[in-house]
């Protein structure tokens, strides 16, 4: 039967490209994977953190293994392009920094063997991404394994896949799903289905429909229900030699121009952010506690739906993602800039990135590419190419919708705009262009002209840094007042228009990009609603938390701008208690709201101003002082037009 080792642990690193025979005595340093060479360099602006190719090399003993098995090696993540030696020999090559791939290296193995990973983030035209505001980290960043199994076994060879794809289908009350196996050698495949319980609800034969009587449904967070389909590959003789475990969910879902998307037969619209995957310090090379973290974080502010920007992410998120019940809309890194060159490289990636999470419940969408048309260049060629990757997805999984992220700068009667199933765009007015409104205007612009057309935003927002406060926030200023009037109109903004299938705030999480060089701390988009070591969650935080989550809660906002100037001040609550009482030295103050969700008070200030809300049982507290000038733990932070005072 399969067996796993994890070989983490016990790496040595060269940060050099160097001859294999000089491999074991060069110097290096001592790591375990995941590890990423850009932890730093890649997080402190310039966009001049090193890409090139480096190497990793690791001893192990071989596994005990059977003249009927074979022997692969799996790795979940290299950064960006690779090749694989065992003991002198060339195993293999690999393209693309997100996805799993393996190889056999049964017939290569001794006692005592030699490993020679050689990765590669240089720049190149023929691998995506190479133009993108995020850090390309180079490194072995996800996990590595050793897999021993039977010469009959789901196939380990496809295009990283599992060896097996689970196709779920709901019918009335009812369900029946498929379960195709892909095997290497000879063997019967035989399915068992179990029920969140684990009590075994149908049995059958891989390839064939398996009904299951009053199915219940995934039904996004409110009910994430899974079940696990249990596939045992028998051989001639009768006997097991493989197993998988998977789970699945039953839904249904669909997009629809006047009433958004739909799932299990209702209107359910997905309101949501967009994630990158990395953290400081360490970069992409994520434990599973950290993205656990993420997870809970997401939770926490009440979303239903994820982007999971710009690229294929760790196969352990999109489970995690199953269980939460978040929709998912999963894509490749064909980004920013077309290259012609790169065009096998993208469909490889999108082979991988369909065939690795298929039997994921909470996709349904797959996005083809994100701004593409930004540099405008090979317009022919990209136009053709987006319609050969539309067709390619569609064959390759009829059962979900394309989609992509378009260009702000492309207009509604782009080409790019109209080859996918459904559209979104990145649009960030209010921010990079004056005008809360013109969100309101753009949006209703593209429903007048194409009214059959299902339209969604994957990407808007403003930059933030938690320390950086204004009395008048303007765009630009980077301030935590600013990022938080620009959300709440954002929300306001989209109920105003239930048509739009989904938005996807950019980003939760603040994230590197290491050629920022202005605007807040370099290296960095302080785009998230939470800070990039996941410790702050800024206001707008909890604006979204008003409007998504049943949690209740009551949140002042703008606690760190703790010394104010002037006689009377600004305070806002977010609470979805529906109303909230805020007291001032313990008098009650009078307030106002729009939502219901964002209340706005104004407070004579005082010497030392206590500031307490309360509604219901809920309540939150702070402290404010007023001052004749700003304090000198302040400086004047400029940025483009306008001003703010920095900590």
């Amino acid at each position: 039967m399969r067996r796993v080792f994890n070989i983490n642990a016990g790496w040595k690193f060269i940060k050099a490209d160097i001859a294999p025979d000089k491999a074991e005595s060069a110097e290096g340093l001592s790591v375990d994977v995941p590890y990423t060479w850009n932890g730093k360099d890649g997080q402190d602006g310039g966009g001049d953190y090193y890409r090139g190719r480096c190497l990793f090399v690791k001893r192990f003993t071989s596994p005990e293994f059977g003249a009927d098995e074979r022997v692969y090696l799996e790795f979940k993540g290299v950064n960006s392009s690779c090749d694989v030696m065992l003991n002198g020999k060339q195993m293999t090559h690999h393209d693309g920094g997100y996805s799993t791939f393996r190889c056999d290296v049964t017939e290569e193995l001794k006692a005592d063997n030699l490993l020679l990973v050689y990765v590669d983030n240089s720049k190149t035209e023929k691998v995506y991404p190479q133009t993108a505001d995020f850090t390309f980290y180079g490194g072995i960043y996800r996990d590595v394994n050793i897999i021993v199994v039977n010469k009959n076994h789901f196939d380990l060879d496809f295009y990283g896949a599992p060896g097996i794809a689970i196709t779920p289908k709901v019918e009335g009350k009812n369900g029946k799903v498929t379960v195709d196996a892909y095997i290497t050698g000879e063997g019967e495949a035989r399915v068992k289905i179990t029920d969140a319980a684990g009590n075994t609800v149908a049995e059958g034969e891989s390839g064939k429909d398996i009904a299951i009587e009053n199915v219940h449904l995934w039904d996004g967070i409110e009910d994430p229900y899974l079940y696990t389909a249990e596939v045992t590959l028998f051989d001639e003789s009768g006997k097991e030699v493989d197993k998988l475990l998977r789970k699945f969910g039953f839904r249904t879902f669909s997009i629809d121009p006047k009433k958004g998307f739909i799932l299990n037969g209702r209107v359910y619209p997905l309101r949501g952010v967009c994630r990158h995957q990395d953290r400081p310090g360490i970069g992409n090379a994520l434990t599973r506690e950290m993205h656990e973290e993420d997870i809970a974080i997401i939770k926490e502010i009440g979303a239903n739906t994820l982007r999971l920007a710009h690229y294929q992410h760790d196969d352990y998120f999109y489970d995690l993602c199953d269980e939460a019940g978040l929709v998912v809309w999963a894509e490749i890194p064909y980004i920013s800039r077309h290259m012609p060159e790169a065009n096998d490289n993208a469909v490889s990636q999108m082979k991988e990135l369909v065939y690795q999470q298929y039997n994921h419940a909470c996709i349904v969408m797959w996005g083809v590419s994100n701004e593409i048309t930004m540099y405008g260049k090979h317009k022919k060629d990209m136009l053709a190419f987006h319609k050969q990757l539309n067709d390619l997805v569609h064959k390759l999984d009829p059962t979900r919708l394309t989609t992509l992220a378009v260009f702000a700068m492309a207009g509604p009667m782009n080409k790019t705009a109209h080859i996918t199933d459904v559209v979104a765009w990145n649009l960030y007015l209010g921010w990079y262009v004056p005008g809360f409104f013109l969100n309101d205007l753009w949006i209703s612009l593209f429903h007048f002209l194409y009214p059959n057309r299902c339209l969604g935003y994957s990407e808007y927002g403003a930059e933030c840094m938690p320390n950086l406060h204004s009395r008048h926030p303007r765009r630009g200023d980077n301030s935590e007042e600013y990022q938080a009037s620009y959300h709440e109109f954002m929300l306001r903004c989209f109920e105003r228009h239930p048509y739009m299938w989904g938005t996807y705030v950019w980003n939760m999480f603040d994230f590197a990009a290491d050629a920022r060089n202005q605007g807040g701390e370099p290296g960095m988009n302080h785009k998230g609603l939470v800070t990039f070591d996941r410790k702050t969650r800024k206001d707008s935080f909890y604006i979204y938390k008003a409007y998504w989550s049943k949690e209740k809660f009551v949140h002042i906002a703008g606690k760190r701008f703790v010394n104010r100037t002037g006689g009377t001040t600004t305070v806002k609550v977010y609470t979805n208690c529906g109303s909230v009482e805020l007291t001032a030295n313990g008098k009650k103050i009078a307030g106002k709201t729009k939502d219901g969700r964002a209340f706005v008070f104004k407070v004579k200030l005082e010497k030392d101003l206590t500031l307490r809300a309360v509604s219901g049982e809920c309540s939150d507290e702070c402290v404010l002082h007023k001052v004749d000038k700003p304090d000198p733990a302040y400086k004047l932070h400029v940025h483009s037009e306008t001003q703010s005072w920095q900590k």
